[in-house]
């Protein structure tokens, strides 16, 4: 039988409609995550699979109980871990690492950093911190490339986004109200402060164009932008808990929130009486709450044996080095953005 006009349409529609996303739960990882390896994983980002109906969860796999390291190489050599959990985030299932992602000509072993991973198109892109070799200290070139993947496993380089500088490092990218897509980063060699680039093609490594300093001030890294409450907001890891950021579009304009010293997750857990600080984190949207309001899950990592505020100043103790990673529920009320810590 052919179909009618209508049906037609309604047919194309439903071809050309994005995926429906797995359902995450508030609760998800009421049991901290831990690395089976190396038990330090850190940078945690969520990518629902539409494919599977399953969450994935990459990290980078820092060598927490390696033996025999020194200095700062436990943070150097890493790769990229991926676990997935097929119950809305409350368990996960470690995978292994992400094979294929180390660009040709770097220095072997490579150091993987803080992935972000965006669902651009009819393919995920991930936007991955490259350094060559094991350092024992904060020493390298350090890049951020590009890979594609239509399966979220198998990953295609694609190159290398210039950012004139010889250090960037923790790469966001989203889409902003002004219809153009944003590439957000740490740039240690000016400040240590958030830099921004922008494209119109964000899977083309060479369409970015350097827009310059986005987040000035006191040194931070990890940059995560998202719209909760009809807003753009923007958290930083400051190393005492997340600074927070609001603008209108997210393509500039962005100001510090007043509550609370701008700052949450400064608390999410104490050792020795002393506060734990939540470290580079990611925001994941929630259903709304029961009352209507949005809600979104806040994925961070923390070291549980030490407070996380300097890695220059960790005591020798090697319970230390360890992480794990927990959520939190974001929520805007009365304009400010609020975290329900620990």
């Amino acid at each position: 039988m052919e179909k009618t006009v209508p049906q037609q349409q309604a047919a194309q529609q439903s071809r050309s409609a994005p995926p429906a996303p797995p359902l995450l739960r508030p609760d998800a990882f009421s049991t901290p995550y831990r690395d089976p390896v190396w038990d330090g994983p850190t940078d945690p980002i969520l990518i629902p699979d539409h494919r599977t109906g399953e969450w994935v969860l990459f990290y980078t796999q820092r060598r927490a109980t390696a033996p025999g390291l020194t200095g700062v190489e436990w943070v150097h050599g890493t790769a990229i871990g991926a676990a997935r959990s097929s119950d809305e985030g409350l368990n996960w299932t470690y995978q292994g690492t992400v094979d294929g992602l180390v660009p040709p000509d770097t220095e072997l072993p490579a150091t993987l950093w803080a992935p972000d991973v965006v669902r651009i198109g009819d393919q995920w892109i991930m936007y991955l911190t490259v350094l060559g070799g094991v350092r024992t200290d904060w020493t390298g070139t350090a890049s951020i490339v590009q890979f594609a993947s239509q399966d979220l496993a198998t990953w295609e380089y694609l190159g290398a986004i210039d950012l004139d500088s010889p250090r960037v490092i923790d790469a966001a990218v989203a889409l902003c109200g002004d219809g153009r897509y944003r590439l957000w980063y740490k740039d240690e060699a000016r400040g240590s402060n958030t830099y921004s680039a922008v494209s119109d093609t964000p899977g083309d490594p060479s369409s970015w164009v350097l827009e310059g300093l986005t987040i000035p001030g006191r040194p931070h890294e990890g940059p995560k932008v998202f719209q909760l409450g009809g807003t753009f907001w923007m958290i930083v890891d400051e190393w005492r808990g997340q600074g927070i950021y609001r603008s209108e579009d997210g393509a500039g304009g962005w100001v510090r929130q007043d509550h609370l010293g701008g700052l949450i997750l400064t608390a999410p857990e104490s050792v020795d009486g002393r506060p734990v600080v939540g470290r580079h984190a990611d925001v994941v949207p929630l259903p709304p709450g029961a009352d209507g309001r949005e809600r979104a899950v806040l994925v961070y990592f923390t070291h549980p044996h030490w407070n996380g505020e300097d890695i220059d100043t960790m005591a020798p103790d090697p319970r230390t080095r360890l992480s794990h990673v927990r959520a939190a529920v974001l929520e805007v009320r009365e304009g400010n953005l609020l975290c329900s810590e620990g």
